[in-house]
Order: structure tokens, then C-alpha cells, then sequence
């Protein structure tokens, strides 16, 4: 049990790094940005910023699922990488399905896959939330500031 909770631990911490490092990237995008969202047209600017905040949280949640199917494969776990993705995907987005099974000498990093999925669904929607804000509040700004 000790070992599940220390290597699902270090699984969750590497899914959370990996986020964080991405949020940096997406934050310094953002900066560069500015000038350009800060001119006319706002609105088509903004959903461009949903849809590339849309497409990092399939690149972010594809990682996660990939890092959880890699350790169930070197922990051999599962006999095939399709199984061991799938696995992982249905544990990471919480459906649960139980058509694919961990053995239950494993079986606590089922759950720690979901808390994980779980973080990471939380922390990738108040990316795109603050992404969006800052977003339309620059083109606020750039308007408030040319009517004065």
C-alpha cells in the first residue's frame, strides 16, 4: 500500500509539474501578445484565445493520460500500451467504466489516477477562466483608454 501511495504521489506531482511548466509558457504567450489583443477586433481575439486555450487543455490532459499509461506499462500492469491508455483515460476523466480492471495489489492507483484527473480538471478550468479574464480585461483597457 505504502508503495502505491508513494509512487501515485509522485505521478500526481510529476502531472501538476508538467501543468505548471505549460502555464508558464501559455502566461509568457499571453504577455506577447498583448499588443496585438489590445487592438480592434476584441471579440474574435477572445474566442481566438478560447480555442488555444481549449486546444493546452487537450495537450494538458493528453500528457496526464500518457504519463499514468507509461507507469502502468513499466509496472507491467497491463500486457498492451492500448490497455494501459485506455485504462488511464477512463481513471483520469473519472468515467470509471470497470471493463479494464487494476489488480488489486494495484488497485489504489486507480483512484489516485481519478484525484489526479480531478486536480487537473480543476486547475486547467481556472487557467482558461483567468486566461479569458485577462484577456478581455486588456481589451477593456485598450478601450476605456481610447475614449479618454
Amino acid at each position: 500500500m505504502f508503495v502505491q501511495i508513494v509512487l501515485g504521489s509522485a505521478l500526481m506531482l510529476v502531472s501538476i509539474f508538467v501543468a505548471g511548466i505549460s502555464f508558464w509558457f501559455m502566461e509568457v504567450a499571453l504577455a506577447r501578445w498583448r499588443g496585438w489583443l489590445r487592438r480592434e477586433p476584441h471579440r474574435p481575439k477572445l474566442i481566438f484565445i478560447l480555442c488555444v486555450s481549449g486546444v493546452w487543455i487537450i495537450g494538458q490532459v493528453t500528457i496526464g493520460v500518457w504519463v499514468w499509461a507509461f507507469a502502468f506499462i513499466l509496472l507491467d500492469i497491463f500486457a498492451t500500451l492500448e490497455e494501459a491508455v485506455y485504462f488511464a483515460l477512463v481513471a483520469f476523466t473519472t468515467l470509471g467504466f470497470g471493463d479494464i480492471l487494476l489488480p488489486m495489489e494495484w488497485r489504489l492507483l486507480g483512484g489516485m489516477a481519478a484525484a489526479n484527473g480531478l486536480l487537473n480538471f480543476g486547475l486547467l478550468t481556472a487557467v482558461i477562466v483567468e486566461a479569458l479574464r485577462q484577456v478581455r480585461r486588456t481589451q477593456l483597457d485598450a478601450i476605456e483608454k481610447a475614449e479618454t
